[in-house]
């Protein structure tokens, strides 16, 4: 199995992942493809997909934010069981990490991610996947130590509508698996931060930041 970075949309495997990302997310969750042009030259973020055989059977999205000293999972794939894929991404992801806070001179924070609440999204298919489906995956990100932020989170659409996405929380991975908390200018960085490619945001979301701005932190919580 190889493990490939994407750093161009005329790439055709660009179009494999891409359109992976249609069958398992809903259209809101997704960036058109020609948005991507430009991130996919900035070297602290990461397209990747395992392929084997010549098929891409696995994707993953992550980056390093130098500015929040934290890694971000946007998205992960497994398209296909059976081959290890999920594990073959997740140990090439955390030694390239690790790289690009070393290149910063860091040491990750932590890593955040976000997950489906499984009992908020049972009319979502997630492309006939099973491994995709919010139960397996949440359960997952619980096993390598995931903990849901405890607050209503919301995002802005992916479409650039403006509108608000519900129906996820939005999770950590700290590097001290002892941490009961984070502190909200740390988590309101780093949104404020990831969001920035999205300037028109929902009510709903400045309404999150501005709750959180009101706090010193944010406790962690079991998924």
């Amino acid at each position: 199995m190889e493990f490939v970075r994407i750093t161009s949309i005329h790439d055709p495997l660009f179009g494999a992942m891409h359109g992976l990302m249609q069958r398992v997310y809903p259209a809101e969750e997704v960036l058109v493809a020609e948005a991507w042009a430009g991130p996919l030259q900035d070297e602290n973020l990461r397209v990747c997909v395992a392929v084997h055989e010549g098929t891409v059977v696995g994707a993953t999205e992550y980056r390093y934010m130098p500015d929040v000293g934290v890694a971000m999972s946007d998205f992960t794939i497994v398209a296909v069981t059976g081959l290890g894929v999920g594990r073959f991404i997740w140990e090439r992801r955390e030694a390239d990490l690790k790289a690009l806070a070393a290149r910063h001179g860091q040491s990750s924070l932590g890593m955040f991610a976000e997950i489906y609440d499984p009992g908020r999204v049972t009319h979502l298919q997630f492309g006939d996947m099973p491994a995709m489906h919010p139960v397996v995956r949440r359960e997952v990100l619980s096993h390598m130590g995931y903990r849901r932020l405890d607050f209503a989170y919301v995002h802005p659409s992916w479409q650039q509508n403006g509108e608000a996405v519900h129906n996820l929380d939005l999770c950590f991975l700290p590097a001290d698996l002892g941490r009961e908390s984070v502190p909200s200018a740390l988590v309101v960085k780093f949104l404020t931060s990831y969001y920035a490619i999205l300037p028109d945001r929902p009510a709903a979301w400045q309404a999150m930041i501005d709750g959180l701005n009101a706090r010193d932190e944010v406790a962690l919580r079991p998924l």
